[in-house]
C-alpha cells in the first residue's frame, strides 16, 4: 500500500490497483477480511500438487522429508478468534497450525524445519504470505486463493513456482 497524495493505492491479487480515500480504503480493508472469512470453518482436502518436488529442492528440502510431503494429502482449515487467523493443515505426515494476524510478522517452523519470519496479509479473498529467513536465505511467497470450492495454493521460490489445490470436503 502506498500512500500518494492523501489518496491510498492498493494492489489487488489479480495486479488490479484500487485509489481510493482513505476513509474508504479502510472499508475496502474490512471487506477484504469478510471475503477471506467467507471460508471460515470449511475443510479443503489437497487434489492436486503440480511442481511441488522441485519447489521443495529449491528450498533445500531432503529426499526423504521430499518423498513424504508429496506422498501425503493434507487437509486445510481456516478459522478466526477475533483478529487473529489460525490457518490449519492435518496429515499423516505433519501437522501445521499457523496463528496470525494480517499484516503482522511472526516466526515460523515451516512443515520441512526450516525457522522462518513471516507476513501473511489479506488480499480480497487470498492469504499472501512472504517468508523469509532470518539468516539471509530464500523468501518464499505464498498465495492462497479462496473460492467456493477450492483453496488454490502458488508457492513460488526463486524462480520456481508450485500449485496446489485443495477442493471442499463434503
Amino acid at each position: 500500500m502506498e500512500d500518494l497524495n492523501n489518496t491510498l493505492t492498493i494492489k489487488m491479487a489479480t495486479t488490479q490497483v484500487l485509489s481510493m480515500p482513505h476513509s474508504d480504503a479502510e472499508v475496502f480493508q474490512l471487506n477484504s477480511a469478510e471475503m477471506v472469512d467467507a471460508h471460515l470453518g470449511k475443510k479443503y482436502k489437497l487434489a492436486t500438487s503440480e511442481n511441488f518436488d522441485e519447489f521443495m529442492k529449491a528450498l533445500g528440502v531432503g529426499l526423504v522429508t521430499r518423498k513424504m510431503g508429496n506422498a501425503v494429502s493434507p487437509v486445510a482449515e481456516l478459522n478466526k478468534d477475533g483478529d487473529e487467523y489460525t490457518l490449519t493443515s492435518t496429515s499423516t505426515f505433519k501437522n501445521v497450525v499457523l496463528k496470525f494476524k494480517p499484516g503482522v510478522e511472526f516466526d515460523q517452523e515451516t512443515p520441512d524445519g526450516r525457522k522462518v519470519k513471516s507476513v501473511i496479509t489479506v488480499e480480497g479473498n487470498t492469504l499472501h504470505e512472504v517468508q523469509k529467513d532470518p539468516n539471509g536465505g530464500k523468501e518464499t511467497v505464498i498465495d492462497r486463493t479462496f473460492t467456493d470450492d477450492e483453496i488454490k495454493m502458488v508457492m513460488t521460490v526463486d524462480d520456481i513456482t508450485a500449485t496446489r489445490v485443495y477442493k471442499l470436503q463434503a
